[in-house]
């Protein structure tokens, strides 16, 4: 049974830094597709960030150059460092696990991760 569980979301001013982790059980996360999405009040979910087998990582535009995509293999754990945090990126994020690692990188369409974690908010206050 694969489960993910996030922690780490907490309030910052904007300007702010937090790290997300996201433990991993059930599967070897390093073998497939992981990713980092957010949720705000009142829209839909969208991609953040996912990181591949082959280790490459892709980023949602308004993201690119503040937050960083990792893996410890090691402790089968997936971390979203985020700084220079803004409002806009206050909401509640998810990690999930694609159903194939093939093209990872290439949408963040919901539809095609299969497991996801319960979340944990972040709140960036101006």
């Amino acid at each position: 049974q694969v489960q993910l569980a996030e922690s780490g979301g907490g309030s910052v001013q904007a300007g702010g830094s937090l790290r997300l982790s996201c433990a991993i059980s059930g599967v070897t996360a390093s073998n497939n597709c992981m990713g980092w999405f957010r949720q705000a009040p009142g829209k839909e979910r969208e991609g953040v960030a996912t990181i591949g087998r082959d280790g490459r990582t892709s980023y949602a535009d308004s993201v690119k150059g503040r937050f960083t995509i990792s893996m410890d293999n090691a402790k089968n754990t997936l971390y979203l460092q985020m700084n220079g945090l803004k409002p806009e990126d206050t909401g509640m994020y998810y990690c999930a696990r694609k159903r194939t690692w093939v093209a990872c990188g290439l949408s963040f369409q919901t539809s095609l991760y299969n497991y996801w974690g319960q979340g944990t908010q972040v709140t960036v206050s101006s």
